[in-house]
């Protein structure tokens, strides 16, 4: 089983507003680079699809050391999910979970691989954190140009 180590961010210029994901992936020496954006979204929806992206484009099953700077998508995947799930979908206060249909398309995608799930403190130097900061700012880049 391959060892990856992924980066994950989001970014969004204005909470919604046009929003991008980066994620940075390495493994035996390779470097993989993705991005996207769109027009109009949130911060936490670009973070949950950073790292759903990031797990669907790799080809087998992997372990795979996943940084975050979201605490939403760590706590969220670690620790809330379950619950959400026997919940039908809906939080302790019987409302509807923000973000859902990311929620379960991360739930599907983690499936397939053995995670270790870490938090890195954002904009702090950490060099995987900066580059997929600067992933995220390209995919929101990417939507503007567009518009």
């Amino acid at each position: 089983m391959d060892n990856v180590t992924i980066y994950t961010d989001g970014a969004c210029k204005g909470n919604p507003g046009p929003g991008g994901w980066g994620a940075w992936l390495t493994c035996r020496g390779h470097e993989r680079e993705l991005f996207g954006g769109e027009r109009e979204t949130t911060n936490n929806r670009m973070e949950l699809t950073a790292v759903i992206e990031a797990l669907n484009v790799l080809k087998r099953p992997c372990h795979v050391d996943l940084h975050t700077d979201s605490q939403y998508v760590k706590n969220g995947i670690t620790e809330w999910i379950r619950n959400w799930k026997q919940h039908n979908w809906k939080t302790a206060n019987k409302k509807p979970v923000k973000n859902a249909e990311l929620w379960q398309a991360l739930d599907a995608a983690v499936q397939r691989h053995q995670i270790d799930w870490h938090w890195v403190k954002g904009h702090a130097g950490d060099e995987g954190n900066e580059k997929a900061d600067m992933l995220a700012n390209k995919g929101v880049d990417s939507v503007r140009d567009d518009a």
